[in-house]
Protein backbone atom coordinates (compact mmCIF):
# COMPACT_ATOMS: atom_id res chain seq x y z
CA UNK A 1 0.00 0.00 0.00
CA UNK A 2 1.12 3.34 -0.87
CA UNK A 3 1.48 6.15 1.58
CA UNK A 4 1.99 10.16 0.56
CA UNK A 5 3.67 11.86 3.36
CA UNK A 6 2.09 15.21 3.19
CA UNK A 7 -1.27 14.46 1.12
CA UNK A 8 -2.58 12.29 3.87
CA UNK A 9 -2.74 12.60 7.60
CA UNK A 10 -0.46 9.61 9.02
CA UNK A 11 -0.59 8.24 12.63
CA UNK A 12 1.84 4.74 13.06
CA UNK A 13 2.25 3.57 16.03
CA UNK A 14 4.67 0.84 16.57
CA UNK A 15 4.79 -2.34 18.90
CA UNK A 16 7.97 -3.89 17.90
CA UNK A 17 10.01 -5.56 20.17
CA UNK A 18 13.84 -5.51 20.60
CA UNK A 19 15.55 -8.81 20.70
CA UNK A 20 13.02 -11.02 22.24
CA UNK A 21 13.18 -8.76 25.14
CA UNK A 22 10.12 -6.83 25.42
CA UNK A 23 12.41 -3.96 24.47
CA UNK A 24 10.45 -0.73 23.08
CA UNK A 25 12.66 1.29 20.49
CA UNK A 26 13.91 4.20 21.01
CA UNK A 27 12.25 7.27 20.33
CA UNK A 28 12.99 9.17 17.19
CA UNK A 29 10.43 10.86 14.58
CA UNK A 30 10.29 7.20 13.00
CA UNK A 31 8.67 6.05 15.55
CA UNK A 32 5.23 8.02 15.22
CA UNK A 33 5.18 9.11 11.45
CA UNK A 34 4.83 13.54 11.09
CA UNK A 35 1.16 14.30 11.13
CA UNK A 36 1.40 16.46 7.60
CA UNK A 37 0.00 19.33 8.45
CA UNK A 38 2.65 19.39 11.25
CA UNK A 39 5.88 19.61 9.58
CA UNK A 40 7.81 22.40 8.56
CA UNK A 41 8.20 23.25 4.82
CA UNK A 42 11.12 24.49 4.91
CA UNK A 43 14.06 21.81 4.80
CA UNK A 44 13.08 21.35 0.64
CA UNK A 45 13.93 23.96 -1.78
CA UNK A 46 14.66 24.52 -5.23
CA UNK A 47 18.13 23.58 -6.69
CA UNK A 48 20.12 26.48 -7.74
CA UNK A 49 21.63 24.77 -10.85
CA UNK A 50 25.24 25.84 -9.92
CA UNK A 51 26.65 22.91 -9.70
CA UNK A 52 26.20 20.97 -12.56
CA UNK A 53 22.62 19.80 -11.75
CA UNK A 54 24.27 19.19 -7.93
CA UNK A 55 22.32 20.73 -4.85
CA UNK A 56 23.90 23.91 -3.78
CA UNK A 57 27.05 23.62 -1.45
CA UNK A 58 26.65 24.57 2.51
CA UNK A 59 26.07 28.57 2.71
CA UNK A 60 25.12 28.74 -1.42
CA UNK A 61 21.82 29.94 -1.83
CA UNK A 62 19.09 27.21 -2.34
CA UNK A 63 16.47 29.49 -4.43
CA UNK A 64 16.33 29.98 -7.91
CA UNK A 65 16.45 28.48 -11.36
CA UNK A 66 16.11 24.91 -11.27
CA UNK A 67 19.25 22.72 -12.35
CA UNK A 68 19.48 20.94 -15.35
CA UNK A 69 18.96 17.00 -15.34
CA UNK A 70 21.24 15.08 -13.34
CA UNK A 71 24.01 13.07 -15.24
CA UNK A 72 25.06 9.43 -13.60
CA UNK A 73 28.22 7.39 -13.80
CA UNK A 74 30.40 6.95 -17.30
CA UNK A 75 28.36 6.96 -20.27
CA UNK A 76 31.58 5.13 -22.02
CA UNK A 77 30.78 2.26 -19.75
CA UNK A 78 29.21 -1.04 -20.85
CA UNK A 79 30.10 -3.45 -18.73
CA UNK A 80 27.09 -6.42 -17.48
CA UNK A 81 25.20 -5.51 -15.17
CA UNK A 82 23.56 -8.49 -13.06
CA UNK A 83 20.23 -8.76 -12.29
CA UNK A 84 20.73 -8.23 -8.45
CA UNK A 85 23.05 -4.82 -9.41
CA UNK A 86 20.09 -3.44 -11.00
CA UNK A 87 17.83 -0.73 -9.83
CA UNK A 88 15.12 -1.80 -7.84
CA UNK A 89 11.73 -1.67 -8.97
CA UNK A 90 9.56 1.59 -7.46
CA UNK A 91 6.07 1.07 -9.30
CA UNK A 92 4.57 0.05 -5.93
CA UNK A 93 6.08 2.16 -3.50
CA UNK A 94 5.67 2.24 0.44
CA UNK A 95 6.04 5.86 1.21
CA UNK A 96 5.65 8.98 -1.55
CA UNK A 97 7.92 11.79 0.10
CA UNK A 98 5.31 15.09 -0.87
CA UNK A 99 2.43 16.17 -2.15
CA UNK A 100 3.95 17.54 -5.24
CA UNK A 101 5.10 20.55 -3.90
CA UNK A 102 8.64 21.59 -2.96
CA UNK A 103 7.65 22.47 0.43
CA UNK A 104 5.91 19.33 1.20
CA UNK A 105 9.71 17.58 0.17
CA UNK A 106 10.89 17.86 4.31
CA UNK A 107 13.94 16.41 5.90
CA UNK A 108 11.38 15.24 8.66
CA UNK A 109 9.41 13.21 6.51
CA UNK A 110 12.24 11.39 4.87
CA UNK A 111 13.49 10.79 8.21
CA UNK A 112 10.32 9.59 9.36
CA UNK A 113 9.66 7.27 6.22
CA UNK A 114 13.54 5.70 6.63
CA UNK A 115 12.74 4.62 9.92
CA UNK A 116 10.01 2.77 8.60
CA UNK A 117 11.85 1.17 5.57
CA UNK A 118 9.94 0.12 2.58
CA UNK A 119 10.32 1.51 -0.80
CA UNK A 120 10.63 5.89 -0.75
CA UNK A 121 10.18 7.88 -3.85
CA UNK A 122 9.30 11.59 -4.37
CA UNK A 123 6.46 13.66 -5.28
CA UNK A 124 8.12 17.20 -5.22
CA UNK A 125 7.24 18.89 -8.29
CA UNK A 126 9.25 18.87 -12.06
CA UNK A 127 12.44 20.87 -10.82
CA UNK A 128 15.41 19.38 -9.03
CA UNK A 129 15.08 19.84 -5.51
CA UNK A 130 17.59 19.66 -2.33
CA UNK A 131 16.20 18.20 0.90
CA UNK A 132 18.80 19.48 3.57
CA UNK A 133 18.28 16.39 5.99
CA UNK A 134 18.17 17.83 9.44
CA UNK A 135 19.16 14.42 10.99
CA UNK A 136 20.82 11.25 9.82
CA UNK A 137 17.84 8.96 8.30
CA UNK A 138 18.64 5.47 10.22
CA UNK A 139 17.61 2.62 9.17
CA UNK A 140 15.78 -0.28 11.06
CA UNK A 141 17.02 -3.67 11.26
CA UNK A 142 13.78 -5.31 11.46
CA UNK A 143 13.63 -3.46 7.87
CA UNK A 144 14.00 -6.38 5.03
CA UNK A 145 14.65 -3.68 2.22
CA UNK A 146 14.95 0.36 2.34
CA UNK A 147 15.17 1.30 -1.39
CA UNK A 148 15.49 5.25 -1.53
CA UNK A 149 14.93 6.57 -5.50
CA UNK A 150 15.48 9.86 -5.83
CA UNK A 151 13.88 10.40 -9.19
CA UNK A 152 17.00 11.89 -10.55
CA UNK A 153 15.90 15.12 -9.25
CA UNK A 154 16.06 14.90 -5.51
CA UNK A 155 19.85 15.62 -3.62
CA UNK A 156 19.86 14.90 -0.22
CA UNK A 157 22.49 17.45 1.48
CA UNK A 158 23.92 16.63 4.92
CA UNK A 159 24.66 20.60 5.36
CA UNK A 160 28.22 19.95 5.53
CA UNK A 161 27.53 18.91 9.08
CA UNK A 162 26.25 15.65 9.63
CA UNK A 163 26.24 11.72 7.78
CA UNK A 164 23.01 11.30 5.81
CA UNK A 165 22.33 7.63 6.48
CA UNK A 166 23.12 5.15 8.75
CA UNK A 167 22.47 1.21 9.13
CA UNK A 168 24.11 -0.93 11.55
CA UNK A 169 22.89 -4.34 12.59
CA UNK A 170 25.31 -4.44 15.62
CA UNK A 171 24.02 -1.46 16.80
CA UNK A 172 21.21 -2.17 19.65
CA UNK A 173 19.29 0.81 19.55
CA UNK A 174 18.43 -0.12 15.93
CA UNK A 175 17.67 -3.29 17.57
CA UNK A 176 19.32 -6.17 17.40
CA UNK A 177 17.22 -8.77 15.58
CA UNK A 178 19.80 -12.28 14.93
CA UNK A 179 22.43 -13.39 17.31
CA UNK A 180 24.75 -13.09 14.17
CA UNK A 181 24.43 -9.31 13.77
CA UNK A 182 27.35 -9.05 11.84
CA UNK A 183 25.99 -11.75 9.34
CA UNK A 184 22.80 -11.10 8.32
CA UNK A 185 20.78 -11.10 4.95
CA UNK A 186 19.16 -7.92 5.90
CA UNK A 187 18.02 -4.63 5.85
CA UNK A 188 19.06 -4.39 2.07
CA UNK A 189 19.83 -0.86 1.26
CA UNK A 190 19.72 0.43 -2.00
CA UNK A 191 20.41 4.19 -3.11
CA UNK A 192 19.14 5.18 -6.54
CA UNK A 193 18.48 7.72 -9.25
CA UNK A 194 19.45 10.26 -6.27
CA UNK A 195 22.46 12.87 -5.52
CA UNK A 196 24.04 12.69 -1.68
CA UNK A 197 25.56 15.71 -1.26
CA UNK A 198 27.87 17.65 1.57
CA UNK A 199 27.45 14.76 4.08
CA UNK A 200 30.16 14.93 7.10
CA UNK A 201 30.83 12.66 9.77
CA UNK A 202 33.97 14.37 10.87
CA UNK A 203 34.27 13.71 14.72
CA UNK A 204 31.90 10.77 14.79
CA UNK A 205 34.14 7.46 15.69
CA UNK A 206 31.30 4.80 15.75
CA UNK A 207 32.70 1.52 14.33
CA UNK A 208 35.80 2.97 13.95
CA UNK A 209 34.53 6.33 11.75
CA UNK A 210 34.55 7.33 8.24
CA UNK A 211 31.38 7.52 6.22
CA UNK A 212 30.42 11.01 5.13
CA UNK A 213 27.24 10.48 3.44
CA UNK A 214 26.60 6.56 4.18
CA UNK A 215 27.51 4.14 6.76
CA UNK A 216 26.50 0.88 6.55
CA UNK A 217 27.65 -2.70 8.52
CA UNK A 218 26.16 -5.85 8.42
CA UNK A 219 22.78 -6.86 5.64
CA UNK A 220 23.68 -5.78 2.11
CA UNK A 221 23.99 -2.26 0.21
CA UNK A 222 24.22 -1.35 -3.46
CA UNK A 223 24.34 2.25 -5.42
CA UNK A 224 22.86 2.77 -8.96
CA UNK A 225 22.86 5.67 -10.49
CA UNK A 226 23.92 7.74 -7.85
CA UNK A 227 26.27 10.70 -7.19
CA UNK A 228 28.00 11.65 -4.54
CA UNK A 229 29.59 14.94 -4.00
CA UNK A 230 31.63 17.14 -1.65
CA UNK A 231 31.11 14.44 1.02
CA UNK A 232 33.84 13.70 3.48
CA UNK A 233 35.40 12.06 6.90
CA UNK A 234 37.68 12.40 9.32
CA UNK A 235 41.05 14.02 8.32
CA UNK A 236 43.41 11.64 10.03
CA UNK A 237 43.55 8.38 11.27
CA UNK A 238 45.45 4.76 9.96
CA UNK A 239 42.37 2.94 8.75
CA UNK A 240 39.29 4.56 8.61
CA UNK A 241 38.20 6.43 5.67
CA UNK A 242 34.89 6.71 2.85
CA UNK A 243 34.16 10.36 2.33
CA UNK A 244 31.13 8.85 0.31
CA UNK A 245 30.32 4.90 2.01
CA UNK A 246 31.82 3.60 4.52
CA UNK A 247 31.11 -0.54 4.55
CA UNK A 248 31.99 -2.78 7.20
CA UNK A 249 31.04 -6.66 6.41
CA UNK A 250 28.17 -8.19 4.08
CA UNK A 251 26.30 -10.78 4.21
CA UNK A 252 27.76 -14.34 3.50
CA UNK A 253 30.80 -11.66 1.94
CA UNK A 254 28.55 -11.15 -0.89
CA UNK A 255 30.03 -8.07 -2.74
CA UNK A 256 28.53 -4.10 -2.33
CA UNK A 257 27.70 -3.40 -6.08
CA UNK A 258 28.21 0.31 -7.54
CA UNK A 259 26.38 0.64 -10.78
CA UNK A 260 26.14 3.63 -12.96
CA UNK A 261 27.42 6.26 -9.95
CA UNK A 262 29.70 9.32 -10.11
CA UNK A 263 32.12 9.93 -7.03
CA UNK A 264 33.03 13.70 -7.29
CA UNK A 265 32.95 14.11 -11.55
CA UNK A 266 34.69 18.08 -11.17
CA UNK A 267 37.07 19.91 -9.48
CA UNK A 268 35.73 21.12 -6.09
CA UNK A 269 33.00 18.20 -6.12
CA UNK A 270 35.41 15.48 -4.45
CA UNK A 271 35.07 13.49 -1.24
CA UNK A 272 37.75 14.36 0.96
CA UNK A 273 38.59 12.25 3.98
CA UNK A 274 41.91 10.54 5.70
CA UNK A 275 41.58 7.30 3.72
CA UNK A 276 39.12 6.50 0.58
CA UNK A 277 38.25 9.62 -0.74
CA UNK A 278 35.33 7.85 -2.31
CA UNK A 279 34.61 4.45 -1.11
CA UNK A 280 36.25 2.52 2.36
CA UNK A 281 36.01 -1.18 3.78
CA UNK A 282 36.96 -3.32 5.94
CA UNK A 283 36.56 -7.41 4.52
CA UNK A 284 34.10 -6.39 2.07
CA UNK A 285 33.73 -7.11 -1.57
CA UNK A 286 33.15 -5.00 -3.96
CA UNK A 287 31.67 -4.85 -7.85
CA UNK A 288 32.22 -1.50 -9.73
CA UNK A 289 30.72 -0.88 -12.81
CA UNK A 290 30.45 1.84 -15.57
CA UNK A 291 30.74 4.48 -12.75
CA UNK A 292 32.78 7.34 -12.53
CA UNK A 293 35.58 8.64 -9.53
CA UNK A 294 37.25 12.11 -10.14
CA UNK A 295 38.84 14.69 -8.31
CA UNK A 296 38.59 12.40 -4.38
CA UNK A 297 41.50 13.25 -2.32
CA UNK A 298 42.73 10.96 0.66
CA UNK A 299 44.49 13.10 2.40
CA UNK A 300 46.03 11.36 6.14
CA UNK A 301 49.63 11.55 6.74
CA UNK A 302 51.59 8.59 8.01
CA UNK A 303 50.17 5.62 6.13
CA UNK A 304 48.67 1.97 8.06
CA UNK A 305 50.10 1.53 10.94
CA UNK A 306 51.14 5.14 11.47
CA UNK A 307 54.81 6.05 11.27
CA UNK A 308 55.77 6.88 14.71
CA UNK A 309 54.86 10.99 15.20
CA UNK A 310 52.13 10.95 12.98
CA UNK A 311 47.78 10.85 12.78
CA UNK A 312 48.35 8.15 10.02
CA UNK A 313 46.37 7.58 7.11
CA UNK A 314 46.37 9.35 3.54
CA UNK A 315 45.70 5.96 1.00
CA UNK A 316 43.56 5.32 -1.42
CA UNK A 317 42.87 8.64 -3.16
CA UNK A 318 39.38 7.15 -4.45
CA UNK A 319 39.35 3.82 -2.86
CA UNK A 320 40.39 1.86 0.31
CA UNK A 321 39.71 -2.01 0.95
CA UNK A 322 41.54 -3.28 3.44
CA UNK A 323 41.21 -6.91 5.34
CA UNK A 324 41.71 -10.78 4.22
CA UNK A 325 39.81 -12.08 1.48
CA UNK A 326 37.68 -10.11 -0.69
CA UNK A 327 37.69 -9.04 -4.49
CA UNK A 328 37.36 -5.78 -6.13
CA UNK A 329 36.32 -5.60 -9.47
CA UNK A 330 36.51 -2.46 -11.64
CA UNK A 331 34.80 -2.68 -15.19
CA UNK A 332 33.84 0.19 -17.50
CA UNK A 333 34.62 2.85 -15.06
CA UNK A 334 36.75 5.80 -15.05
CA UNK A 335 39.34 6.52 -12.13
CA UNK A 336 40.80 9.78 -12.64
CA UNK A 337 42.28 13.30 -11.26
CA UNK A 338 42.32 11.52 -7.45
CA UNK A 339 45.50 12.14 -5.40
CA UNK A 340 46.60 10.21 -2.11
CA UNK A 341 48.83 11.72 0.34
CA UNK A 342 50.54 8.07 1.01
CA UNK A 343 49.49 5.31 -1.51
CA UNK A 344 47.26 4.73 -3.85
CA UNK A 345 46.06 7.77 -5.59
CA UNK A 346 42.80 5.71 -7.17
CA UNK A 347 42.99 2.50 -4.86
CA UNK A 348 44.33 1.31 -2.17
CA UNK A 349 43.90 -2.57 -1.73
CA UNK A 350 45.51 -4.58 0.92
CA UNK A 351 44.78 -8.03 2.07
CA UNK A 352 46.46 -8.92 4.96
CA UNK A 353 46.37 -13.00 3.88
CA UNK A 354 47.20 -12.34 0.56
CA UNK A 355 44.01 -14.31 -0.40
CA UNK A 356 42.04 -11.22 -1.94
CA UNK A 357 42.16 -10.14 -5.72
CA UNK A 358 41.09 -7.76 -7.92
CA UNK A 359 40.12 -7.26 -11.76
CA UNK A 360 40.51 -4.13 -13.93
CA UNK A 361 37.83 -4.27 -16.98
CA UNK A 362 37.35 -2.28 -20.03
CA UNK A 363 38.40 0.91 -17.41
CA UNK A 364 40.31 3.91 -17.81
CA UNK A 365 42.80 4.67 -15.02
CA UNK A 366 44.85 7.76 -15.06
CA UNK A 367 46.49 10.99 -13.32
CA UNK A 368 45.81 9.32 -9.70
CA UNK A 369 48.90 10.70 -7.94
CA UNK A 370 50.38 8.90 -5.31
CA UNK A 371 52.55 10.90 -3.36
CA UNK A 372 54.09 8.00 -1.14
CA UNK A 373 54.23 5.43 -3.01
CA UNK A 374 52.59 2.22 -5.27
CA UNK A 375 52.95 -1.38 -6.65
CA UNK A 376 55.20 -1.31 -9.98
CA UNK A 377 53.48 -1.31 -12.95
CA UNK A 378 49.95 -0.13 -11.62
CA UNK A 379 49.96 3.63 -11.56
CA UNK A 380 47.83 4.87 -9.12
CA UNK A 381 46.99 1.58 -7.26
CA UNK A 382 48.98 0.27 -4.42
CA UNK A 383 48.30 -3.65 -4.12
CA UNK A 384 48.88 -6.58 -2.11
CA UNK A 385 47.34 -9.30 -2.70
CA UNK A 386 47.41 -13.01 -4.40
CA UNK A 387 48.49 -12.09 -7.71
CA UNK A 388 48.65 -9.18 -9.25
CA UNK A 389 45.72 -7.47 -10.36
CA UNK A 390 44.37 -8.85 -13.55
CA UNK A 391 43.54 -6.10 -16.41
CA UNK A 392 42.18 -6.71 -19.91
CA UNK A 393 40.81 -3.91 -22.01
CA UNK A 394 42.04 -1.26 -19.87
CA UNK A 395 44.03 1.69 -19.73
CA UNK A 396 46.52 2.48 -16.65
CA UNK A 397 48.67 5.85 -16.94
CA UNK A 398 50.45 8.37 -14.70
Amino acid sequence: MRKRFGAILLVAVLGLAGCGEGEALPADPGDHLPVASDLPSASGSEDPGGTGGVGAAPGASSTGQAAQSFAFGNPDGHAAIPAEAKAESVASPTWVIGDGTPASCTSERFVAAVSQGGTITFNCGPSPLTIVVKETAKIRNRSPKVVIDGGGKVTLSGEGKRRILYQNTCDKALEWTTDHCQDQATPALTVQNIVLADGNSTGDKTEGGGGGAIFVRGGRFKAVNAKFVRNRCDDNGPDLGGAAVRVLSQYQNKPVYIVGSTFGGASGQGGVCANGGALSSIQVSWVVLNSVFSYNSAVGKGANPARAGTPGGGSGGAIYCDGDNFTVKLAGTLVEQNKANEGGGAVFFVSNDRTGTMSIESSTLRKNPSAGFETDGFPGIFFLGAKPPSVSGSSLTK
